[in-house]
């Protein structure tokens, strides 16, 4: 008579639910573990400078990662926001210095820096999606374009130079308050809660999702792929613009050599870290915020217990490693 060993059968069932429960909760676990390590740990982490400090680096990572969501949920990728961000950042500066335009009144001067840098980003970001859509070229490479060009034409237009300056009405967006909290978090939150809602209960939202899921079928039932592909850059680029400001206002200055650099893989590092498929077919828009806060905190655990800041790149790239290996294995299961 043949038996059969089923001791081991717990051990094998019990890894699935291991592989779903950290797929699911592994990001906010990654969290809480961090903030309790802070807590314990790290002087001074509970007090409000703490908090601002923590709240306003990390708006700008969540504002391109969100757009970074919508791309990666279409089966793309967006290596461009980061010089996206130089491109907006340097115009800004030169439209209400008066550099650009002949126009003497400084309150107009100072709307169109919030609108004309961000539809430029916007333009860009089209000319991404045309590349990918209209030319099936590949994600990657057609990002590649503006990742390398894109930073050449703001370090052009500005000649490299910093463009230093002090104007409250347009630093408003990065240093200004609204009932005590940062403008800059404010802008994080509607654009987390607009994006939330689009994914979830858009029409736009669910073809983004079908898109990436499986694109032949999604044409076959009459989704318009083309434009769908074209929306995610354009709002990626829209959400590049506005992080862009967001920093020059912040650092009074617009430097094109510095600003966005690394944002692009800060971004897909919150993606990957936040649970959305890096291949397509998911956008978890509070698991994209939630990875972009373990980032921001992992960073600053680093730094405030004296390891130097290029080892959170290290930290960064293992988390990546980590979270692919989880939507890999949770796949199977």
């Amino acid at each position: 008579m043949t038996t059969i060993d089923t001791s081991a059968a717990p051990e094998r069932a019990a890894r699935p639910n291991v592989v779903r429960f950290l797929s699911r909760y592994g990001t906010f676990a990654a969290f809480v573990a961090l903030l309790l390590f802070n807590i314990a740990v790290t002087p001074n982490f509970l007090s409000w400078q703490t908090l601002n400090v923590n709240l306003t680096q990390v708006a700008t990572i969540v504002i391109v990662a969100v757009g970074m969501t919508l791309v990666i949920a279409t089966g793309g990728i967006d290596l461009s926001v980061g010089s996206l961000m130089a491109i907006a950042g340097a115009a800004a500066p030169m439209i209400f210095m008066g550099k650009l335009l002949p126009i003497d009144n400084m309150g107009v001067l100072i709307i169109l820096s919030f609108i004309l840098p961000v539809l430029l980003a916007m333009a860009f970001g089209w000319f991404n999606g045309f590349l990918v859509a209209r030319l099936s070229i590949q994600p990657i490479v057609a990002t590649l374009v503006l990742f390398i060009a894109g930073r050449g034409l703001a370090q052009v237009a500005t000649n490299g130079n910093l463009q230093v300056f002090k104007n409250p009405d347009f630093q408003f967006i990065a240093m200004g308050r609204i009932a005590g909290i940062p403008a800059q978090v404010i802008i994080m939150i509607v654009v987390v809660a607009l994006a939330y809602c689009l994914v979830r209960y858009s029409v736009i939202g669910r073809q983004i999702i079908a898109v990436g899921g499986n694109e032949k079928a999604a044409r076959l039932t009459g989704v318009p792929v083309r434009r769908v592909k074209t929306f995610v850059y354009v709002v990626s680029g829209a959400l590049a613009g506005v992080a862009g400001l967001i920093v020059v206002a912040r650092n009074s200055a617009s430097d094109a050599n510095l600003v966005g650099l690394g944002m692009e893989l800060d971004a897909i590092a919150a993606v990957a870290v936040g649970g959305s498929l890096l291949t397509g077919g998911r956008a978890n828009i509070i698991g994209t915020v939630l990875g972009a806060f373990v980032i921001q905190l992992v960073r600053y655990t680093l730094l405030a217990n004296g390891v130097p800041d290029a080892a959170a790149l290290i930290v960064k790239a293992g988390l990546i490693i980590v979270a692919v290996f989880i939507q890999q294995r949770a796949d199977k299961v």
